[in-house]
């Protein structure tokens, strides 16, 4: 009967594990847009959030290059992330696309500054061939929900 227990256990834990739910969270803006994605999934308490360019809310990309796009970028992860219950201290790992890797030092200077010296989430940076509204920077982020 033990051994018939540790099984189910077993099963429903393995289950478990590969059926959860996935939320899927849009704004009414990003719905009025029609997006070709989400602006986020959770799963698992986590949020995976699409990359954020630095945008302003009329939806243009705002000027003065590689410093200010990062904040903004990060300024509107921020944003998202309140709205979803979460917080910018919850991000655990960035994904930083750079239109042009020479601006890597500058942005990554930027970046610095919104988070807490000692919560650097981890950090993936590349450069591309272009990004959407010809950006200097795309960033993805993980970050997990607030308990």
């Amino acid at each position: 009967m033990k051994n018939l227990y540790l099984i189910f256990s077993l099963i429903f834990s393995i289950t478990a594990i590969f059926c959860q739910d996935i939320i899927f969270v849009n704004s009414e803006l990003h719905l009025e847009n029609d997006a070709p994605f989400s602006e986020a999934t959770i799963v698992n308490g986590i949020i995976y959030l699409s990359g954020e360019i630095g945008t302003l809310p009329n939806n243009k990309v705002i000027d003065g290059g590689i410093v200010p796009e990062t904040i903004q970028a990060l300024s509107n992860i921020s944003n998202k992330l309140e709205r979803m219950g979460s917080s910018i201290d919850n991000v655990f790992k960035c994904t930083c696309m750079l239109a042009d890797i020479m601006d890597w030092p500058e942005m990554s200077k930027a970046y610095k500054t919104f988070f807490k010296k000692e919560k650097l989430p981890s950090r993936s940076a590349f450069a591309g061939s272009g990004l959407a509204l010809k950006a200097k920077i795309e960033i993805e982020c993980m970050a997990t929900l607030k308990q």
